[in-house]
């Protein structure tokens, strides 16, 4: 039987805040295999995120806040072993998708192994952890979603504006989870982006990757000749933006601010506005749907 801390650890939940590109992605498929599209969705959400959460308890045996935990419990061998075999249902299924699909996957399992693994840990390196969190969580999961969603690989497009634009969407987001961490990273030997930011330079840094995330869909959609779409986007990204400077403002007052419920506060804000957006773009090219 699976143990409560297990079950928590594996921060099913917290895939909410990993769910925009997924839909971004899906709404800028022309043609959907639903099917496929569920199944990709499920494989993702469900199987390869709660796997990678866990393992990185697993290797970090975090005492204080992390994702949506304040206070995680203590995990155990049993939490490793269940992210063994989620990996390896995720490789399976995978397989039904389609080739293309199965290798990013197979991508995303070993980067995440590699980021979180004690022998490697990409992690503690500022750069490289942070590029390897927006690279495979925003690029790689924005092609993986639209080469797996798609009804038909022949020809095949290659989606590089979408996959540029989620990770600076995940640029701008990532520094923000680490921004209250940086005692409990540094015990362990941990060194994030934020962290050699600094508290200020995480916010400056952020708006900077969120203002260039905004650039480029705004590029992508004027190409696309459709930036009424552009223009309901930022209608949605209004509350991120709002929460972001008064969130900003109460740090710099105080540094205290920059703390676990804040952050937490601000990652729902986020994901509820980018996924409402995003599900929106979907059924606007998708009316049939």
């Amino acid at each position: 039987m699976l143990q409560k801390s297990t079950i928590t650890l594996l921060r099913i939940p917290f895939s909410f805040f990993l769910m925009p590109v997924f839909f971004f992605s899906l709404s800028q498929v022309t043609a959907i295999n639903y099917p496929k599209a569920l199944l990709v969705f499920f494989i993702i959400h469900f199987l390869m995120y709660p796997a990678s959460n866990g393992y990185n308890s697993y290797m970090d045996q975090d005492e204080e806040s992390i994702g949506m935990l304040e206070r995680p419990p203590k995990p155990t061998r049993q939490l490793f072993y269940l992210t063994g075999v989620l990996d390896i249902m995720a490789l399976g299924l995978s397989l039904f998708v389609n080739i293309l699909f199965a290798v990013c996957i197979l991508a995303n399992v070993l980067a995440s192994r590699a980021y979180s693994y004690r022998g490697i840990r990409l992690k503690k390196y500022p750069v490289a952890g942070f590029l390897t969190v927006i690279i495979f969580q925003g690029a790689i999961t924005f092609l993986m979603v639209y080469i797996g969603a798609l009804r038909s690989l022949s020809p095949l497009s290659i989606p590089w504006q979408g996959m540029i634009i989620s990770s600076l969407l995940f640029g701008g987001f990532y520094p923000l989870t680490q921004v209250y961490q940086h005692e409990q990273d540094l015990k362990d030997g941990v060194k994030t982006i934020s962290y050699k930011l600094g508290i200020k330079g995480t916010f400056v840094f952020s708006g900077i990757m969120y203002a260039l995330a905004e650039l480029a869909l705004f590029i992508y959609f004027q190409q696309k000749h459709q930036l009424t779409q552009f223009a309901i986007l930022q209608l949605f990204f209004i509350p991120v933006l709002v929460y972001f400077i008064y969130w900003w403002k109460l740090a710099v007052k105080n540094v205290s601010n920059a703390n676990f419920r804040y952050s937490f506060r601000m990652n729902m804000v986020a994901a509820v506005s980018t996924n409402a957006a995003f599900i929106l773009l979907y059924f606007l090219n998708h009316p049939s749907a």
